[in-house]
Protein backbone atom coordinates (compact mmCIF):
# COMPACT_ATOMS: atom_id res chain seq x y z
CA UNK A 1 0.00 0.00 0.00
CA UNK A 2 1.37 3.49 -1.19
CA UNK A 3 2.44 5.68 1.89
CA UNK A 4 -0.24 8.73 1.88
CA UNK A 5 2.24 11.46 0.93
CA UNK A 6 3.11 9.66 -2.58
CA UNK A 7 -0.51 11.35 -3.73
CA UNK A 8 1.44 14.47 -3.54
CA UNK A 9 3.26 13.69 -6.59
CA UNK A 10 0.08 13.53 -8.80
CA UNK A 11 -0.37 17.34 -7.78
CA UNK A 12 -2.40 18.14 -10.76
CA UNK A 13 -4.93 15.16 -10.13
CA UNK A 14 -5.21 15.84 -6.43
CA UNK A 15 -6.17 19.78 -7.19
CA UNK A 16 -8.91 18.37 -9.92
CA UNK A 17 -10.11 16.74 -6.50
CA UNK A 18 -9.94 19.41 -4.04
CA UNK A 19 -11.29 21.82 -6.36
CA UNK A 20 -14.31 19.23 -7.22
CA UNK A 21 -15.05 18.84 -3.62
CA UNK A 22 -14.87 23.09 -2.93
CA UNK A 23 -17.26 23.31 -5.27
CA UNK A 24 -19.34 21.16 -4.03
CA UNK A 25 -19.42 23.16 -0.85
CA UNK A 26 -17.14 21.61 1.51
CA UNK A 27 -14.77 23.72 3.63
CA UNK A 28 -10.88 23.44 3.81
CA UNK A 29 -10.95 21.49 7.00
CA UNK A 30 -13.23 18.80 5.49
CA UNK A 31 -11.29 19.00 2.17
CA UNK A 32 -8.09 18.43 4.33
CA UNK A 33 -9.89 15.40 5.99
CA UNK A 34 -11.46 14.09 2.70
CA UNK A 35 -7.83 14.09 0.88
CA UNK A 36 -5.16 13.47 3.58
CA UNK A 37 -3.80 16.88 2.81
CA UNK A 38 -2.07 17.73 6.36
CA UNK A 39 0.57 20.41 4.52
CA UNK A 40 -1.35 23.74 4.72
CA UNK A 41 1.14 25.43 2.55
CA UNK A 42 0.15 22.50 -0.52
CA UNK A 43 -3.23 22.76 0.78
CA UNK A 44 -3.42 26.78 -0.42
CA UNK A 45 -1.73 25.26 -3.41
CA UNK A 46 -4.42 23.12 -4.16
CA UNK A 47 -7.39 25.93 -3.62
CA UNK A 48 -5.74 28.91 -5.33
CA UNK A 49 -8.33 30.90 -6.85
CA UNK A 50 -11.42 28.93 -5.60
CA UNK A 51 -13.52 30.76 -3.14
CA UNK A 52 -14.98 29.08 -0.16
CA UNK A 53 -18.51 28.22 -0.03
CA UNK A 54 -20.94 30.81 1.55
CA UNK A 55 -21.78 28.77 3.80
CA UNK A 56 -18.26 29.37 5.66
CA UNK A 57 -18.47 32.82 5.70
CA UNK A 58 -20.36 33.36 8.78
CA UNK A 59 -21.03 36.69 9.83
CA UNK A 60 -18.97 38.26 12.51
CA UNK A 61 -17.43 40.96 14.33
CA UNK A 62 -14.93 41.38 12.14
CA UNK A 63 -16.79 40.77 8.58
CA UNK A 64 -15.85 44.27 8.17
CA UNK A 65 -12.45 44.66 9.09
CA UNK A 66 -11.46 41.29 7.04
CA UNK A 67 -13.13 42.41 3.99
CA UNK A 68 -11.29 45.87 4.41
CA UNK A 69 -7.99 43.92 5.22
CA UNK A 70 -8.27 42.11 2.17
CA UNK A 71 -8.79 45.62 0.03
CA UNK A 72 -5.70 46.70 1.41
CA UNK A 73 -4.03 43.79 0.98
CA UNK A 74 -4.77 43.67 -2.52
CA UNK A 75 -3.54 47.28 -3.06
CA UNK A 76 -0.11 46.10 -1.87
CA UNK A 77 -0.33 47.33 1.68
CA UNK A 78 1.78 44.99 4.27
CA UNK A 79 0.77 43.60 7.61
CA UNK A 80 2.35 46.05 9.63
CA UNK A 81 0.24 48.84 7.36
CA UNK A 82 -2.98 46.98 7.52
CA UNK A 83 -2.42 46.33 11.55
CA UNK A 84 -1.77 49.84 12.62
CA UNK A 85 -4.88 51.28 10.61
CA UNK A 86 -7.72 48.82 11.56
CA UNK A 87 -5.92 47.72 14.90
CA UNK A 88 -6.29 44.11 14.32
CA UNK A 89 -3.58 41.33 15.64
CA UNK A 90 -1.30 40.21 12.54
CA UNK A 91 -2.22 36.34 13.26
CA UNK A 92 -5.52 37.62 12.26
CA UNK A 93 -4.92 39.80 9.09
CA UNK A 94 -2.71 36.34 7.72
CA UNK A 95 -5.61 34.21 8.38
CA UNK A 96 -8.02 36.84 6.45
CA UNK A 97 -5.43 37.33 3.61
CA UNK A 98 -3.29 34.11 3.07
CA UNK A 99 -4.63 33.17 0.12
CA UNK A 100 -4.01 37.07 -1.64
CA UNK A 101 -0.74 36.96 -3.67
CA UNK A 102 2.08 38.74 -1.46
CA UNK A 103 2.97 42.85 -2.16
CA UNK A 104 5.87 43.86 -3.94
CA UNK A 105 8.61 44.52 -1.84
CA UNK A 106 9.66 48.85 -1.70
CA UNK A 107 12.91 50.46 -2.01
CA UNK A 108 14.09 51.35 1.16
CA UNK A 109 13.20 55.15 0.71
CA UNK A 110 9.66 54.42 -0.44
CA UNK A 111 9.36 52.08 2.98
CA UNK A 112 10.79 54.83 5.11
CA UNK A 113 8.53 57.42 3.74
CA UNK A 114 5.50 55.90 4.33
CA UNK A 115 6.92 54.77 7.72
CA UNK A 116 7.36 58.97 8.13
CA UNK A 117 3.76 59.39 6.82
CA UNK A 118 1.82 56.59 9.10
CA UNK A 119 3.64 58.33 12.60
CA UNK A 120 2.69 61.72 11.44
CA UNK A 121 -1.01 60.47 10.83
CA UNK A 122 -0.38 58.64 14.02
CA UNK A 123 0.47 62.27 15.61
CA UNK A 124 -2.03 63.90 14.20
CA UNK A 125 -4.57 61.24 15.34
CA UNK A 126 -3.28 61.83 18.78
CA UNK A 127 -3.76 65.88 18.69
CA UNK A 128 -7.08 65.81 17.92
CA UNK A 129 -8.01 63.37 20.48
CA UNK A 130 -6.33 65.96 23.12
CA UNK A 131 -8.12 68.57 21.37
CA UNK A 132 -11.34 67.39 21.51
CA UNK A 133 -11.21 66.58 24.56
CA UNK A 134 -10.21 70.10 26.29
CA UNK A 135 -13.02 71.20 24.15
CA UNK A 136 -15.80 68.69 25.81
CA UNK A 137 -14.11 69.05 28.85
CA UNK A 138 -14.08 73.38 28.80
CA UNK A 139 -18.07 72.39 27.35
CA UNK A 140 -19.06 70.55 30.10
CA UNK A 141 -17.59 72.82 32.81
CA UNK A 142 -20.37 75.68 31.78
CA UNK A 143 -23.03 73.87 33.50
CA UNK A 144 -26.13 76.05 33.38
CA UNK A 145 -26.58 80.17 32.88
CA UNK A 146 -27.87 82.23 35.20
CA UNK A 147 -30.04 85.06 33.86
CA UNK A 148 -27.22 87.58 34.78
CA UNK A 149 -24.30 85.43 33.43
CA UNK A 150 -26.55 85.71 30.42
CA UNK A 151 -27.30 89.31 29.91
CA UNK A 152 -23.68 90.07 30.39
CA UNK A 153 -22.86 86.84 27.90
CA UNK A 154 -25.48 88.54 25.71
CA UNK A 155 -23.90 92.22 26.37
CA UNK A 156 -20.67 91.48 24.96
CA UNK A 157 -21.15 89.07 22.20
CA UNK A 158 -23.55 92.17 21.08
CA UNK A 159 -21.05 94.52 20.83
CA UNK A 160 -18.56 92.61 19.60
CA UNK A 161 -20.64 91.77 16.62
CA UNK A 162 -23.34 94.18 16.36
CA UNK A 163 -23.97 97.29 14.72
CA UNK A 164 -22.99 100.23 16.89
CA UNK A 165 -23.60 104.00 16.96
CA UNK A 166 -20.90 106.50 16.21
CA UNK A 167 -20.47 110.14 16.80
CA UNK A 168 -20.75 110.83 13.14
CA UNK A 169 -23.49 108.63 12.08
CA UNK A 170 -25.78 108.37 15.48
CA UNK A 171 -28.31 105.72 14.29
CA UNK A 172 -29.31 103.89 17.83
CA UNK A 173 -30.84 100.70 16.07
CA UNK A 174 -29.69 97.20 17.42
CA UNK A 175 -28.35 94.99 14.37
CA UNK A 176 -26.98 91.77 14.34
CA UNK A 177 -24.90 89.72 11.67
CA UNK A 178 -23.16 86.58 11.84
CA UNK A 179 -22.31 83.39 10.20
CA UNK A 180 -22.22 81.13 13.03
CA UNK A 181 -24.97 79.40 13.94
CA UNK A 182 -24.57 78.95 18.03
CA UNK A 183 -23.80 82.29 18.18
CA UNK A 184 -27.29 82.88 16.39
CA UNK A 185 -28.83 80.80 19.19
CA UNK A 186 -27.47 82.50 21.87
CA UNK A 187 -28.06 86.11 20.83
CA UNK A 188 -31.65 85.33 20.40
CA UNK A 189 -31.95 83.30 23.73
CA UNK A 190 -30.25 86.99 25.50
CA UNK A 191 -33.21 88.44 22.90
CA UNK A 192 -35.84 87.13 25.13
CA UNK A 193 -34.35 87.37 28.08
CA UNK A 194 -34.46 91.01 27.93
CA UNK A 195 -38.28 90.92 26.63
CA UNK A 196 -38.16 91.36 23.05
CA UNK A 197 -41.24 89.81 21.13
CA UNK A 198 -40.30 87.69 18.41
CA UNK A 199 -42.89 89.98 16.03
CA UNK A 200 -40.13 93.12 16.56
CA UNK A 201 -37.69 90.94 14.89
CA UNK A 202 -36.41 90.97 11.06
CA UNK A 203 -34.16 89.09 9.27
CA UNK A 204 -31.63 89.43 6.22
CA UNK A 205 -29.88 86.23 4.33
CA UNK A 206 -26.55 87.46 3.13
CA UNK A 207 -24.80 85.16 0.81
CA UNK A 208 -22.74 84.98 -2.42
CA UNK A 209 -24.84 84.93 -5.76
CA UNK A 210 -22.97 81.32 -6.97
CA UNK A 211 -24.23 79.43 -3.36
CA UNK A 212 -27.13 77.43 -2.65
CA UNK A 213 -29.23 80.72 -1.60
CA UNK A 214 -32.87 78.61 -1.51
CA UNK A 215 -31.01 75.93 1.17
CA UNK A 216 -29.45 79.13 3.23
CA UNK A 217 -32.60 80.55 3.18
CA UNK A 218 -34.82 77.27 4.83
CA UNK A 219 -31.86 76.68 6.75
CA UNK A 220 -31.85 80.11 8.58
CA UNK A 221 -35.61 80.55 8.79
CA UNK A 222 -35.26 76.52 10.29
CA UNK A 223 -32.69 77.90 13.03
CA UNK A 224 -35.11 80.86 14.15
CA UNK A 225 -38.32 79.51 13.39
CA UNK A 226 -39.82 82.34 11.96
CA UNK A 227 -42.38 82.36 9.82
CA UNK A 228 -41.01 83.29 5.88
CA UNK A 229 -42.74 86.65 6.37
CA UNK A 230 -40.39 87.94 8.99
CA UNK A 231 -37.44 87.54 6.30
CA UNK A 232 -36.76 90.35 4.17
CA UNK A 233 -35.57 89.54 0.65
CA UNK A 234 -31.96 87.99 0.31
CA UNK A 235 -28.75 90.12 -0.09
CA UNK A 236 -26.63 88.95 -2.63
CA UNK A 237 -22.84 89.31 -3.27
CA UNK A 238 -21.60 89.98 -6.45
CA UNK A 239 -19.22 87.25 -7.39
CA UNK A 240 -15.66 88.08 -8.20
CA UNK A 241 -13.71 86.04 -10.75
CA UNK A 242 -10.58 87.28 -9.63
CA UNK A 243 -11.29 86.33 -6.04
CA UNK A 244 -10.77 82.79 -4.67
CA UNK A 245 -13.03 81.96 -2.35
CA UNK A 246 -12.61 79.26 0.46
CA UNK A 247 -16.10 79.52 1.93
CA UNK A 248 -17.74 77.20 -0.13
CA UNK A 249 -19.18 73.77 -0.07
CA UNK A 250 -22.77 72.83 1.41
CA UNK A 251 -21.78 73.90 4.97
CA UNK A 252 -21.86 77.59 3.69
CA UNK A 253 -24.69 79.77 4.36
CA UNK A 254 -23.97 82.90 4.24
CA UNK A 255 -24.95 85.08 7.16
CA UNK A 256 -27.75 86.45 9.02
CA UNK A 257 -29.12 90.00 9.90
CA UNK A 258 -31.19 90.35 12.93
CA UNK A 259 -32.94 93.48 13.17
CA UNK A 260 -34.81 94.65 15.87
CA UNK A 261 -37.23 97.06 15.25
CA UNK A 262 -38.15 100.11 17.62
CA UNK A 263 -34.75 99.12 19.15
CA UNK A 264 -33.41 102.64 20.43
CA UNK A 265 -34.00 102.33 23.64
CA UNK A 266 -32.49 98.65 24.04
CA UNK A 267 -29.61 99.73 22.23
CA UNK A 268 -29.16 102.57 24.79
CA UNK A 269 -29.67 99.84 27.41
CA UNK A 270 -26.83 97.70 25.40
CA UNK A 271 -24.54 100.43 25.10
CA UNK A 272 -24.43 101.45 29.13
CA UNK A 273 -24.34 97.71 30.47
CA UNK A 274 -21.52 97.55 28.07
CA UNK A 275 -19.64 100.48 29.38
CA UNK A 276 -20.81 98.97 33.29
CA UNK A 277 -18.94 95.75 32.42
CA UNK A 278 -15.83 97.57 31.03
CA UNK A 279 -15.73 100.15 34.20
CA UNK A 280 -16.11 96.88 36.69
CA UNK A 281 -13.55 95.33 34.47
CA UNK A 282 -11.18 98.22 35.41
CA UNK A 283 -11.62 98.28 39.07
CA UNK A 284 -11.05 94.82 39.72
CA UNK A 285 -7.38 95.11 37.87
CA UNK A 286 -7.15 98.06 39.82
CA UNK A 287 -7.51 95.67 43.08
CA UNK A 288 -5.30 93.20 41.81
CA UNK A 289 -2.61 95.38 41.12
CA UNK A 290 -2.39 96.81 44.75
Amino acid sequence: MAHPHSKYRDFEGLREQAVALRRDGLSRRQIRDRLHVDNNDILNRLLEGEPPPPWTNRPNAKDDLRERAREMRLQGRTYDQIQVELGCSKSSISLWVRDLPKPERRNPAEQARLASHRRWEHELAIRDEERQRVKKEAEESVGSLSARELFLVGVGLYWAEGAKDKPYARRENVTFVNSDPGMIEVFLAWLKLLGVERERLRYTVMIHENADVTAAEQYWANLVRSDPSAFNKTTLKRHNPKTVRKNTGDSYRGCLVIKVLKGADLYRRIEGAWYGIVGSAREADQQNRT
